[in-house]
């Protein structure tokens, strides 16, 4: 008959062991900080997004604000400049976007403010529309950032942002 035989752990079974939990410590060690260093840095992840009191903006104004290094339009527009942005028949744009597609609330228009053509700063409140004009090689954009006429490709961009209060808003 067959007998069941243990065999008794040995030093050098303990040493095996020993040794693969201090290298499994030494490899997790090693590779932690360089892991680590691939996550941004806390000034980066403060760019991220942004906050603006925009209760303090008078109807009819454009502010600029400093995003992610990039300006952005900040407009309280008035009831003649949302129902001329209203008005524009989608399909005579060269990007057609409806201003409905643009704003979150009809009175405030939020843009990235660089040309979509070569990356200029428009001025507000010129051009034909009284939009946006680029002075560097002529872009008009209406009061909903649209491009009207020249030779930027589509509009300005609107950037991902939510209103967390009626007069406080968040950019990113």
């Amino acid at each position: 008959m067959a007998t069941a035989t243990t065999v008794e752990p040995t030093r050098r079974d303990f040493l095996y062991i020993a040794t693969g939990a201090v290298a499994a410590v030494g490899t997790a060690a090693v590779i932690w900080p360089l892991i680590s260093q691939m996550s941004p840095d806390a000034s980066t992840l403060a760019l991220a997004s942004t906050e603006v009191d925009i209760g303090a903006i008078p109807e009819g104004q454009i502010v600029t604000i400093k995003w992610r290094g990039k300006p952005v339009f900040i407009r309280h527009r008035t009831a003649k400049e949302i129902a001329a942005a209203e008005e524009v028949n989608v399909a005579t744009l060269p990007d057609p976007q409806t201003d409905a597609a643009r704003v979150q609330k009809p009175q405030w228009l939020i843009v990235v403010g660089v040309c979509t053509h070569l990356g200029c700063i428009p001025l507000g409140h010129a051009g034909e529309y009284d939009g946006w004009f680029c002075p560097c090689h002529g872009s008009v954009y209406d009061t909903s950032g649209r491009i009207r006429k020249g030779p930027a490709p589509k509009n300005l961009v609107v950037p991902a942002y939510s209103f967390l209060t009626d007069s406080k808003v968040k950019i990113g």
